[in-house]
């Protein structure tokens, strides 16, 4: 399937979903063009304003998405408008990014520019994430041990397989961890028995947030019922195994 941007393609596996459909879709991929023998891409020239204030965080935010600016024009009211020539591929998951990093107060548009030769390898999620390293049921006591790991996506009580990714890691490597054990039972009572701990809320992702979240090795699961974000290996052992093919060559 194709689309103009994750949105486009969001909307469609939503409405396929509530007609009962059940599919697997991987990390949205820009269709590239050979002109000349070489691989070129599409680009997009984006309008970005904003406050000053937010200045050096979009500039940072659009460098790392192989962004080349164009112009930039201060209004002398606290506001500043920039152009920018940034390739497709770098604005899957940039508007949220964008709107943390302004706080809501940002603005930004972007057009289809034409192709460019391909720019090479582009890294805009850095944080890894968090995969279940068994099948169970979500307890709110891993759940406490976990949070300080990163951010949990399910809530307590949620079915989950080993391979399913529940949360995004701090570190920027993945990490296999238990989101079902169990608080042991015993007759002595702790002292600190009494003491209880918050679990913060599972953040919900929507759809179009799975697609921006979503690795080359990772897929979304689409049901009626759920969405789920899930790595296309689901053995930790045999993902083990071919990364380190890769990494040796």
């Amino acid at each position: 399937m194709q689309g103009r941007g994750e949105l486009a393609l969001a909307i469609l596996i939503e409405t396929m979903r509530r007609e009962g459909f059940e599919l697997t879709v991987g990390k949205p991929q820009v269709v590239t063009k050979q002109i000349d023998g070489k691989t070129h891409e599409p680009i997009e020239r984006m309008t970005i304003d904003s406050p000053e204030e937010h200045l050096g965080a979009i500039t940072q935010l659009m460098a790392t998405r192989k962004g080349r600016m164009e112009t930039m024009t201060n209004h002398g009211s606290g506001w500043v408008r920039m152009e920018w020539i940034v390739p497709s591929r770098g604005l899957i998951g940039f508007r949220t990014e964008f709107l943390t990093q302004t706080r809501g107060t940002g603005i930004a548009h972007s057009l289809f520019e034409g192709h460019e030769p391909w720019f090479g390898e582009l890294r805009t999620r850095h944080n890894g994430s968090l995969v279940a390293d068994r099948s169970g049921t979500v307890t709110p006591f891993a759940m406490v041990n976990l949070q300080e790991r990163g951010v949990i996506f399910t809530e307590a009580g949620t079915e989950v397989y080993e391979g399913m990714i529940i949360g995004e890691n701090s570190r920027t490597d993945d990490m296999d961890v238990n989101i079902t054990k169990e608080k042991k039972l015993t007759n002595m009572r702790a002292a600190s028995a009494d003491t209880t701990e918050n679990v913060v809320p599972a953040r919900k992702l929507s759809l179009e947030q799975s697609l921006e979240f979503c690795r080359d090795d990772e897929c979304i699961e689409v049901t009626p019922e759920t969405v789920r974000i899930r790595k296309v290996v689901l053995d930790a052992k045999q993902r083990g195994r071919t990364a380190s093919r890769a990494k040796n060559g």
